[in-house]
């Protein structure tokens, strides 16, 4: 971890290593319903931004959602399925979330860890997203007790392209300053049907991955440029650092909705 060089929040997009950037996914193509359904989510380790090549999950160590503080375990629900990226297939999972009372679905994913031959060490992506169902706010800013996690400062689902959105970054429950952030944009929507990627509409931009800082609190603020779903990723920001002998970077993953204001 790096220090902070300011000591207020900040948008601070900048330069980063060229390579591409993992992310893993929990998707669903809609985060605001009415009505009671059981939704599909796929979990996808991907790099979304490119519509590039996807990394073969194993079945993951959690899987589950927080509704009004209570946790339900919801991994009986996973089967395999085949990612059929644009450059390669992919081990991949569908799982089933039960939404049926009004509120927040905290939905919580703790993959295996992904072992990266090209750098000889594994991830593992804890990724959040939230749900919510009838219109009635229940717990989106609360944090859910994972080993690392975003807790969003403006409510994930619903946030206006051309506005911001500001989250803190927590390991085993404390802020941590000065962390990297990874931004990414879900170029191409996974076809629910097809388990393929959708239409791509939007590329990534010159100068490598987008970068934001965290501040003294551990909150970063990003402008929120288009519509769509944007990631955030903190890399190495779990307190776990090695798995089987080898560095482990243990990542924060949350995944946000925004909306065009009409």
């Amino acid at each position: 971890m790096k220090k902070l060089l300011a000591t207020t929040a900040l948008v601070a997009l900048g330069l980063a290593a060229p390579s591409m950037a993992h992310f893993q996914l929990v998707y669903g193509p809609e985060v605001n319903v009415e009505k009671p359904e059981d939704m599909p989510l796929k979990l996808i380790f991907w790099h979304p931004f490119e519509n590039g090549h996807a990394m073969d999950m194993g079945a993951p160590e959690e899987f589950f959602y927080v509704l009004k503080g209570e946790k339900t375990d919801i991994s009986g629900s996973l089967t395999p399925i085949t990612f059929k990226g644009a450059d390669n297939e992919s081990a991949a999972f569908e799982g089933v979330l039960p939404v049926k009372r009004n509120g927040d679905y905290i939905v919580g994913l703790v993959p295996a860890p992904y072992y990266e031959e090209s750098e000889d060490i594994y991830i593992q992506q804890i990724t959040k997203t939230i749900i919510n169902k009838g219109g009635i706010p229940s717990g989106w800013d609360e944090p859910v007790g994972m080993k690392t996690e975003f807790v969003p400062l403006n409510k994930p689902y619903n946030v206006i392209a051309g506005s911001t959105f500001s989250a803190r970054l927590l390991s085993a429950g404390e802020p941590v300053a000065g962390a990297e952030i990874e931004i990414e944009y879900l170029a191409a929507e996974p076809d629910m049907e097809t388990n393929s990627p959708g239409e791509v509409s939007a590329e990534p931009l010159p100068g490598g991955t987008l970068v934001a800082i965290t501040d003294e609190n551990g909150v970063f603020t990003f402008g929120v440029p288009k519509a769509g779903f944007w990631g955030f990723a903190a890399l190495g920001s779990g307190p776990d650092t090695e798995f089987e002998g080898k560095e482990l970077s243990q990542d924060a993953v949350i995944w946000i909705r925004a909306f065009d204001l009409r």
